[in-house]
């Protein structure tokens, strides 16, 4: 049984810098293969970049394109195949590549997020406790 079908909805947390945190939801049926890949590698440690209205960092799963989306929501969350990283959308916007969609967050002031958050800063990505 893969990991994806005991849930169809994973619970996360983004932690930023050690004091931001997003909080948000994988959900399974969006790209289960590329899920799958995700959750064994959790706790995921990287550092964050900026991109326009996107956050994203690299998680190092290696994987291919998976029902890949060219346009993306504000508070959408999707697998970027070319750069192996997640990205957080803000705004409604087209990615530079395709990506897998993979769920949404739900708890982000926008704002203030750009004003607190800079490339480099520390990140982990984990399963909520």
């Amino acid at each position: 049984m893969n990991t994806s079908e005991l849930s169809p909805t994973i619970a996360i947390e983004i932690i930023i810098n050690n004091d931001i945190s997003i909080e948000g939801e994988l959900r399974s049926i969006l790209s289960p293969r590329t899920i799958d890949r995700i959750l064994p590698k959790l706790p995921i440690t990287s550092r964050i970049h900026l991109w326009k209205e996107e956050l994203y960092f690299e998680i190092g799963i290696r994987m291919g394109s998976e029902k890949a989306v060219a346009a993306c929501n504000a508070g959408e969350i999707a697998y970027w195949p070319q750069g192996d990283a997640i990205c957080l959308f803000f705004t409604a916007m087209t990615p530079f590549n395709k990506v897998n969609p993979l769920g949404q967050f739900t708890n982000v002031d926008y704002e203030l997020m750009f004003k607190q958050i800079r490339s480099g800063m520390p990140v982990v990505l984990r399963e909520k406790p």
